[in-house]
């Protein structure tokens, strides 16, 4: 796991183990004498090491490269004290306590302490009065820093992730940025955050999906920042918010329930498309994205000029990620020589180590094999060498417990990767990689439902590339919401609504004639509802406890639903009154603060959007395997900027996804594609997850016999395990209600167990952030219990 972290203070003066000392080394020379120490770039996580302070980091939490940093191995200098920068030139007094201790800026701990609080593993990138870190372990190219002037040297940027930016670029946007612009900062290929420190002002930018979110918190009177919610909670001792917990689990899909919150109190999120600006302690969340109209509808785009934007953001997303070094990957077990059926990359999977060089996903879908056919068809070098030529490694994933269904998909992937540019590869696994099959795994920043199937992800991402293209976030980016024809009618194009609705009519043979009408109703009934009215009755369905959500049976089922400003989650139907009377209360006190857009389709779009965005880091760092990288560039800036640029009218046509991104091959030089492609991409499958809770029920219901879930009041223990036997045995249940439950608790446990923290550095032991298992789970506060529960 990777991370960075910061913070700004009011005190010019404030110290910390990032402390430029005068002299050698010091002023003249701001990174001393051991900037980097013996951890490089590959220091360790430190989320949660095994001690606290070595960062070797456990099964329970982000595993490191075993970070000894130029902190030593107790996370202070060489010499025994704070600094990392040499042996002080006079004999230091005994430390009294640390800035970690204090309260508030004027507390006496702060006051008489030596303040030398880092965080583990660490490599400083610049330090007081605003010091700034990178955590985990980063490539050498992942982390690029640059200084306006060198006799400015507190005018300075650092870009930490993927980034197709030049030095050159990167000067120029510095000295804008130091005029207070920052949207040029978010233009680049690739996927990065941006902070940039001009004197005492720090900006910290976010990027518009929500993939690289930024997290705050007040902390020893300023504010300190990071890309990861556990440090901060680490850094405050912050207790768990059950009331999150609750909204995440009710109303996954509605920023308004959640808010800027996390699952840790006092720990906050600045929203996708904006960024986080701190002024010698004060802050202050801006935007830096243009908003549209609220009350006037834009001019319709050219369709063709849009899609061409598509095209070139999503091939300069590709080429950023070709165009950087490649990495060959750190093996963790020495090969044991030939297998009786396995050859030297079957071997290379199973010790846990990505293939050096290039690869992506080929399931037949159109997002992964636009982006294999799309990298593959790059001048360069785009993959690994096989044999005589570059070649990429496409690797396909083969349910050989399930084989039904997935025919089609199967069949394109082999037509595709016929290409002569792509190395395929085939991972055929059976009942040990259902879902649920293995419910170890490490310790993620916040909960998700990939926990459930991420040993399944982890065993076919093994098989691939150090750098890996993955085609997650196409179908939020590229495709229309239901909502969006609410959008179509308050613009008066209804013309635009006869093939999407005579679509779903063709997809409900039974009753087709009822169809159109149903939809168009329920599109003009959103078109009518305003903002506070829809979150109103949200709430108000909430509190009279109709939460339970019946599994959708088809495409009209699943549009229909969806044309609401806020409907409960899957798993809403078993949280207890205390809990659905919490989030009501959210949702009536969010009605009051309208959202970007008042118009329900492109907010709705935009919040399901960061809610997969949100999804997708959680899967990152659960499926993390050593030395590798995923790479998601529909998720990226520009591409989401020029897919928000498309017009509405063309968005909401059936199979819209697949002919843009057929253009977008077309333009490539790709113009042969199998027979089904664009074919409607298959669901969730339903039948191994019901294998995989058949296989795996009896450490289910171990799990709930005693939930932490219940202890914090959010559900009942027996209604959860009744409802994991209903869906073992084929009853209709709401399977993703069930994985986000399991995943849940499983992170919770997770947590809980943990020892260590993120940080070091003061004479009083560091505390993690949330109690041990044998300390009860905060609850919910009183509410009124929805009538009849």
């Amino acid at each position: 796991m990777r991370w960075l972290v910061g913070w700004s203070s009011i005190a010019a003066s404030f110290g910390t183990a990032g402390r430029v000392p005068s002299g050698p080394g010091g002023a003249s020379d701001p990174y001393g004498s051991g900037r980097h120490g013996s951890n490089g770039y590959n220091g360790s996580s430190g989320y949660d090491g095994s001690n606290g302070h070595n960062g070797s980091g456990g099964h329970n939490g982000y595993s490191g490269s075993n970070g000894s940093s130029a902190y030593g191995s107790d996370g202070r200098g060489p010499d025994g004290h704070g600094s990392p920068y040499g042996r002080p030139p006079h004999p230091q007094p005994p430390q009294h306590g640390g800035i970690a201790d204090a309260a508030y800026a004027d507390d006496p701990a702060a006051q008489d302490a030596e303040r030398t609080v880092h965080p583990v593993g660490a490599q400083l990138l610049w330090g007081d009065p605003d010091p700034l870190w990178a955590v985990g372990d980063w490539r050498p190219d992942e982390i690029r820093t640059l200084t306006a002037d060198p006799a400015d040297p507190f005018t300075r940027l650092a870009v930490l992730g993927c980034c197709g930016a030049t030095d050159a670029e990167l000067r120029r946007a510095l000295y804008a940025a130091r005029g207070g612009a920052l949207r040029h900062l978010t233009e680049w290929p690739g996927s990065y955050t941006a902070v940039v420190q001009a004197g005492r002002r720090i900006t910290v930018l976010g990027d518009l999906a929500g993939a690289r979110p930024v997290f705050y918190t007040p902390w020893a009177g300023g504010t300190a920042y990071a890309t990861a919610a556990l440090p901060l909670a680490d850094l405050i001792e912050a207790q768990l918010d059950v009331g999150h917990l609750a909204a995440l689990l009710a109303c996954p899909d509605s920023p308004e329930a959640l808010g800027d919150g996390t699952p840790y109190e006092g720990v906050r999120r600045i929203p996708p498309g904006h960024a986080l600006i701190l002024r010698e302690g004060s802050r202050e969340i801006t935007g830096y994205e243009q908003v549209a109209s609220l009350a006037v509808a834009a001019p319709e785009a050219d369709p063709e000029r849009a899609v061409e934007g598509v095209r070139e953001a999503l091939t300069a997303a590709v080429r950023a990620r070709l165009t950087a070094p490649r990495h060959a990957p750190e093996t963790l077990l020495p090969d044991p020589g030939p297998v009786p059926g396995m050859g030297p990359a079957d071997r290379r999977a199973a010790r846990g180590a990505p293939a050096p060089g290039v690869g992506a996903d080929l399931s037949g879908g159109t997002a992964s094999a636009t982006l294999a056919l799309l990298a593959a068809g790059l001048p360069g070098a785009p993959g690994t060498l096989q044999g005589s030529g570059s070649r990429l490694l496409a690797v396909t994933f083969n349910d050989l417990a399930t084989p039904q269904g997935r025919e089609g998909e199967l069949e394109r992937a082999h037509a595709l990767a016929a290409d002569p540019r792509l190395h395929h590869v085939v991972v055929a696994a059976a009942e040990e990689a259902l879902p649920y099959a293995e419910l170890d795994g490490p310790l993620t920043d916040e909960p998700g439902p990939s926990l459930v199937s991420a040993a399944r992800e982890r065993r076919r991402l093994a098989a691939g590339s150090a750098d890996h293209f993955t085609g997650h976030g196409a179908r939020r980016v590229l495709d229309a919401h239901p909502a969006r024809m609410a959008d179509l009618l308050l613009d008066r194009r209804r013309r635009h609504l006869l093939r999407p609705v005579a679509a779903l009519a063709r997809s409900a043979p039974a009753d087709p004639l009822l169809v159109p009408f149903s939809v168009y109703s329920a599109a003009r009934r959103l078109a009518r509802t305003p903002y506070r009215a829809g979150m109103e009755a949200a709430a108000a369905r909430l509190r009279e406890g109709g939460a339970a959500v019946a599994a959708a049976s088809g495409p009209v089922d699943a549009s229909l639903a969806a044309l609401t400003w806020s409907r409960p989650g899957p798993a809403a139907g078993w949280l207890t009154g205390e809990a659905l009377a919490e989030v009501s209360i959210r949702l009536r006190a969010a009605a009051g603060r309208p959202p970007l857009s008042l118009r329900p389709g492109e907010a709705r779009a935009r919040a399901l959007l960061s809610r997969h965005a949100a999804d997708h880091r959680v899967f990152e760092q659960a499926v993390e395997v050593r030395s590798q990288r995923l790479h998601a560039p529909f998720l990226d800036n520009q591409v989401v900027r020029a897919a928000r640029a498309l017009p509405e009218s063309l968005r909401v046509q059936p199979g819209a996804r697949a002919e843009i991104l057929r253009s977008v091959l077309a333009s490539a030089g790709v113009r042969e594609l199998p027979p089904g492609w664009g074919a409607t991409a298959h669901t969730p499958n339903e039948t191994a997850t019901r294998l995989g809770l058949r296989a795996a029920l009896t450490s289910l219901l171990a799990l709930f016999a005693a939930p932490l879930l219940a202890d914090a009041g959010l559900v009942d223990a027996r209604v959860v395990q009744q409802a994991l036997i209903d869906a073992a045995e084929g009853r209709p249940v709401p399977l993703d209600g069930l994985a986000e439950l399991v995943s849940m608790e499983l992170w919770l446990r997770r947590l809980l167990a943990r020892r260590g923290t993120c940080w070091t550095g003061t004479s009083t032991p560091r505390r993690r952030a949330v109690p041990p298992l044998d300390t009860p789970l905060p609850r919910l506060p009183p509410r009124a219990l929805p009538a009849g529960r």
